[in-house]
């Protein structure tokens, strides 16, 4: 069998939805089984989930090996983090350190194995890049929400140490008690404390609630949701391109193009 024909098969192999489903299937398991361990289980059951871990890493290798094999370009392979991310994965586990003092590691790279998930769904995938791409202006969110929490918690701290020093003793602990109020953690017994010496104490909790909780969250929201759309818009420009359909911007083109002839002609 000659290598190209091996590529064209493994090319097919790593496309096919069957094939991807069971890879799928195959991560869902890996976290039972390391959910299994955490389990007061008998040294026999232990022993063979062990077998079944190990099985399962030599899974993951045989199915990077597929993948790798089966793309066209091999030099673009590991310049797809989410590819890097994979062999990064499967390569430490193969690493036999269960009884070193690098086996916290090893369980920990186990437990990572669950973000395979991630890289193969493309749902995901689009939803985890939205994220990492609004982080950018959700830090300037979270700047601004910083500023509200440390002036709120300056104030509680200034007028409420005296009621209760471990909710309200120093600025810092008053941030605490405010994410708290802002978790909605039993957030009026601290109010009701207050309100008992400052009556109208209840204004600064609503309006601290409606700053955080309720306009920030949906800043949050919202820029998270315009992301996701843009992301869309742009995987669905490229698919376009692949297939060899006109998107909007081709035909805006081909108008201006248009027009540009019949003015000559006139």
């Amino acid at each position: 069998m000659s290598t190209l024909t091996l590529q064209d098969k493994f090319f097919k192999l790593r496309n096919n939805r069957i094939f991807e489903f069971f890879v799928v299937a195959v991560i869902i398991f890996s976290a039972l089984v390391i959910g299994a361990k955490t389990y007061d289980i008998p040294d026999h059951v232990l022993t063979f989930i062990s077998w079944l871990d190990t099985g399962i890493t030599l899974f993951f290798l045989v199915e990077i090996t597929v993948r790798f094999i089966g793309e066209p370009d091999k030099k673009s392979f590991f310049k797809n983090p989410w590819n890097v991310f994979d062999t990064i994965i499967v390569v430490v586990s193969l690493i036999p350190i269960q009884d070193s003092e690098m086996a916290l590691i090893g369980r920990l790279i186990r437990i990572f194995r669950v973000l395979r998930m991630v890289s193969m769904v493309p749902e995901l995938r689009l939803l985890l890049n939205s994220l990492i791409k609004a982080l950018p202006q959700l830090g300037y969110v979270i700047l601004l929400m910083f500023i509200i929490f440390y002036i709120y918690a300056a104030i509680g701290a200034s007028f409420f140490a005296h009621i209760n020093p471990t909710l309200w003793g120093d600025i810092s602990i008053s941030m605490l008690t405010l994410f708290r109020v802002m978790t909605f953690e039993d957030w009026t017994d601290v109010m009701y404390e207050t309100m008992a010496v400052y009556s109208f104490s209840w204004i600064f909790y609503l309006t601290f609630i409606f700053l955080t909780t309720f306009a920030f969250l949906n800043m949050v929201i919202g820029i998270v949701v315009n992301v996701m759309e843009n992301e869309h818009a742009e995987e669905a420009k490229e698919k376009a391109l692949a297939d060899g359909d006109l998107t909007i911007e081709d035909l805006s083109k081909q108008i201006e193009e248009l027009k540009q002839l019949i003015k000559e002609k006139q």
